[in-house]
């Protein structure tokens, strides 16, 4: 079978990407062909269907790039052909989708259609773009919103929701009226999203006819599921520094319990939370770690803490973690909540308060409890996220959609 995947990016720039990579390099492993379809970038990896792929734009890029994804933010007249192109030369059994709006647009499902309508789309929900604008559910200043859920995207205007700017929300909110009049989400046959929450989320949204599901990502095929020993003695946080993901709260909940905490990561907010912890002698910021580095530090942390303030879906940190038998403490918003068994492998969280008492918990557990809870966070990560049972479902589904 040969599986066409599609993202805006195709290199390794956050959790949607690794889900793309990781799909590549678990289809290869069954004895499929996989090709892609991406934006052009100089980051990219090496790839032979480069030539398809569609010019950059962004609005951090060039004046090119900018004005590029400006006048085709809703409908990409070269993305349609090369893909029309693509799709006749390769001649694909299963297209699917990530991120794909502005850069991409939906105008490939056009293309797909016209090429074969009955070759199956699937469509994996790495955010909650078919329902808001903004795609997160946070609001202009930072608070969860849910005004734009059942379609009336004026409210992302209003509040100012893309980064601030009235122009990109006019634009964010002109985009989505654009493809709920063109109907391209109902030709998508499944939707897959990683978490239960999304999944529900996106049901009540009632922005399609089509199958929506819950698969939870597959952790890349080299992923070793281990106990790893050691304990630095720190509760850690690693990811971006910015303000949904909660680290301020993260900061004084250990403050206010007395616990050594690690923050890697960099971020829109770095250096305010620099300043923030800055008398505090029980936090240290280590940056940006990658690779061994980075799981060098997960192995010897306590715990992990995803303290999370907007609607977390099921992040590649938890799952890493997990896969190392770590604990988790989590907050109760979005999909993190169903990662974590209260008390088993983990605590979840409502607030400072309660986050605080969650550390102490954790760092005030006798050795067998810990270990105990160590081993099931294992379990769950080598029962959630194994790759192959999660393309094997995939060509199970495409052999039952494609009729």
């Amino acid at each position: 079978m040969k599986i066409l995947l599609v993202n805006k990016f195709h290199y390794m720039k956050g959790g949607s990407e690794r889900y793309y990579f990781t799909l590549a390099e678990g289809f290869k492993k069954l004895g499929h062909e996989v090709i892609f379809f991406a934006m052009q970038d100089e980051k990219n990896i090496p790839c032979e269907q480069s030539g398809y792929f569609v010019s950059n734009a962004s609005v951090g890029g060039g004046i090119k790039s900018k004005l590029n994804m400006v006048l085709h933010i809703a409908y990409s007249k070269q993305a349609y052909n090369n893909m029309k192109v693509l799709l006749n030369a390769e001649k694909p059994d299963l297209v699917i989708l990530n991120l794909v709006h502005k850069q991409i647009t939906l105008s490939i499902i056009d293309a797909i259609k016209e090429y074969d309508k009955n070759l199956p789309i699937f469509w994996t929900m790495h955010d909650l773009i078919t329902v808001c604008p903004a795609y997160t559910m946070l609001d202009g200043s930072g608070n969860i919103c849910e005004k734009c859920l059942h379609g009336d995207f004026s409210n992302c205007v209003k509040n100012r929701c893309i980064k601030g700017s009235r122009l990109m929300s006019m634009l964010s909110e002109y985009e989505a009226k654009y493809i709920a009049k063109k109907g391209w989400y109902n030709d998508v046959d499944l939707f897959i999203c990683p978490s239960e929450f999304y999944k529900n989320k996106l049901q009540q949204g009632k922005f399609t006819k089509s199958d929506i599901v819950c698969m939870r990502n597959p952790l890349p095929p080299e992923t070793v599921f281990e106990r790893t020993a050691g304990d630095g003695g720190y509760a850690l946080y690693f990811g971006r520094l910015s303000p949904e993901k909660g680290v301020k709260t993260l900061i004084c909940a250990a403050q206010s319990a007395n616990i050594p905490l690690l923050v890697l990561g960099t971020g829109p907010i770095e250096g305010e939370l620099k300043e923030f912890a800055k008398d505090m002698k029980n936090v240290t910021f280590g940056g940006f770690r990658q690779g061994k580095e980075l799981t060098d530090s997960i192995a010897r942390a306590k715990c992990v803490v995803l303290p999370s303030e907007w609607y977390e879906n099921g992040p590649y940190s938890a799952m890493e973690a997990m896969a190392l038998g770590k604990p988790l403490i989590v907050s109760d918003n979005g999909g993190l909540p169903e990662l974590v068994e209260n008390g088993v492998n983990g605590y979840i969280f409502s607030g400072e308060r309660q986050l605080a008492a969650a550390l102490k918990n954790m760092f005030a557990l006798p050795d067998p409890e810990y270990e105990a809870m160590c081993a099931s966070s294992l379990d769950k990560a080598k029962t959630l996220f194994d790759w192959k049972s999660y393309i094997e479902k995939l060509i199970e589904l495409q052999a039952q959609y494609r009729g």
